[in-house]
């Protein structure tokens, strides 16, 4: 058989591969000989990727999102160029992009493990892989079939806005994904309206933040994305006598060996304020009956257009002793109204509202109608003032406080994600200081409003009515008294 009848051939039986990545692998390259002597095939995780991806060509009709957190050392980077041969090699006119959450781990990790494999596949005459891209060799197909390495920059997102490909087959592959900002992967989003394309994205790494897309993808979002975790310990791949020593050294538990080990996000990036396994705790905890202790309802009034209004309600350690009530596009008349009807159907024993901005608003409303409410602003002092630089500081570290203590909370995606994505930091007093909604919008993460409805259950002490006291005698009692206080 002479050349070319020889590359008829394989690019014949490519076309059978056009929905099995999977067998692509294995046909592709020279497994157990050469460079790849000792080496049988994929390892258990990477065939399930594989297997996964060519399940959804077959019957989603959808984009496939794929999403994978992993310790160090699985072989992430030879999957990368797996996908992108397969991609490329069973679909005439495929079109990508790459990228990661360094220019660096690009450069000198992802795309290397491309040329690499690409120089031991049966399809490397079909194509010209460069520094920058990988692409057709075939006259005229030069721009219309090929990957490329974009590095992102958040102030230039063209890149990943203009990837199209009606009809044919797109690729997004995002290594380290933990490091890549919110508004990438948003504008990203942008490749999944062609219709009639077969559309992949895959996203993995090192789940290094425990904020951001990349976590979502296994929280908020996790009914869009099929997710895996891949502990380093289980892969033929890692170095084990390296894990052994990390686990020696840091312990399974710690941090460290969670994310560069066990594929596991850590409880609290540097300035995190509220640890992710304080939430989870008290989304699984089991409530105690506190019938004596008061009931607070808490309202968070939106402030931007994709904000939403939040009403919840807390007693003592439960705070799931109401379903919270979330209101999108209402003027403060109607949220007033909302609050008022709550009120009455409920019976709280006091009503915490927040008075920023529109909130004052539907304070002065609750008022004209005859209810007793407590305006909390966040520029007032705090309690505490030389602890907390103002009140809603106050009234996250008492949060805090609670959460650990034994708080219970709904098993909500998006309260454990309100709760664990602001960061803190401390004012020239050396106060605490919560990170402003701005700034949280800034990083590409929503207005904690959940979270800020339950920490207005913490603004002032409250006690029962039918056990009311003093004012001088209520202000006695600290706010973690929780039989009387809420």
């Amino acid at each position: 058989m002479n050349q070319a009848d020889f590359q008829r051939a394989i690019i014949a039986d490519l076309a059978t591969l056009t929905h099995d990545p999977l067998g692509f692998v294995l046909y592709a390259f020279p497994w157990g000989s050469g460079e790849l002597e000792g080496k049988d095939g994929p390892d258990e995780w990477q065939r399930g990727v594989l297997e996964d991806i060519g399940k959804g060509l077959l019957t989603s009709g959808e984009a496939i999102q794929l999403a994978t957190a992993s310790g160090h050392g699985v072989g992430k980077s030879a999957l990368s160029a797996w996908i992108i041969l397969w991609a490329m090699a069973t679909a005439p006119d495929t079109r990508g992009i790459v990228t990661a959450n360094t220019e660096g781990q690009l450069r000198t990790k992802t795309w290397p493990e491309v040329a690499k494999w690409h120089r031991l596949s049966v399809c490397s005459f079909m194509f010209e892989v460069t520094a920058t891209a990988i692409y057709s060799r075939q006259d005229g197909h030069d721009k219309t079939w090929r990957i490329d390495i974009i590095p992102w920059s958040e102030t230039n997102t063209e890149a990943f806005a203009g990837l199209h490909n009606q009809g044919r087959r797109i690729v997004l592959l995002f290594d380290e994904a933990s490091g890549i900002p919110d508004v990438i992967w948003e504008v990203a989003e942008g490749a999944l309206t062609d219709a009639d394309t077969e559309i992949l994205w895959c996203a993995w790494g090192n789940p290094t933040r425990n904020t951001g897309r990349f976590r979502e993808c296994f929280g908020k979002l996790r009914h869009r994305w099929r997710v895996r975790q891949v502990d380093s310990r289980t892969s033929k791949l890692a170095n084990q006598a390296q894990i052994a020593k990390w686990l020696a050294d840091y312990g399974e538990d710690s941090d460290f060996f969670r994310i560069r080990v066990r594929g596991i996000f850590p409880r609290a990036s540097a300035a995190q304020f509220i640890p992710l396994d304080t939430v989870e705790a008290a989304q699984t905890r089991v409530p105690a009956r506190d019938d004596g202790a008061p009931v607070v309802m808490g309202v968070d009034v939106a402030r931007f257009g994709d904000d939403q209004s939040v009403i919840r309600w807390r007693q003592g350690l439960n705070a799931r002793v109401m379903e919270p009530k979330t209101y999108r596009g209402v003027d403060t008349m109607q949220l007033a109204g909302f609050v008022a009807e709550q009120a009455q159907l409920t019976n709280p024993d006091a009503i915490m509202v927040d008075g920023n901005g529109v909130g004052g608003g539907v304070v002065d409303r609750l008022r004209q109608l005859g209810m007793v409410v407590i305006e909390v602003q966040a520029a007032a002092k705090a309690r505490e003032e030389k602890k907390f630089a103002n009140r809603p500081a106050e009234c996250w570290q008492r949060m805090k406080e609670w959460l650990a203590a034994g708080g219970c909370i709904d098993d909500s995606h998006e309260l454990r994600d309100d709760l664990c994505g602001p960061e803190y930091g401390w004012d020239g007093a050396n106060r605490l200081l919560m990170e402003s909604k701005d700034d949280m919008k800034e990083r590409g993460l929503a207005s904690p409003d959940n979270g800020d409805a339950l920490s207005l259950t913490f603004a002032e002490p409250v006690a029962r009515r039918d056990l009311r006291v003093s004012r001088g005698q209520a202000q006695s009692h600290a706010i973690a008294d929780y039989p009387i206080f809420g």
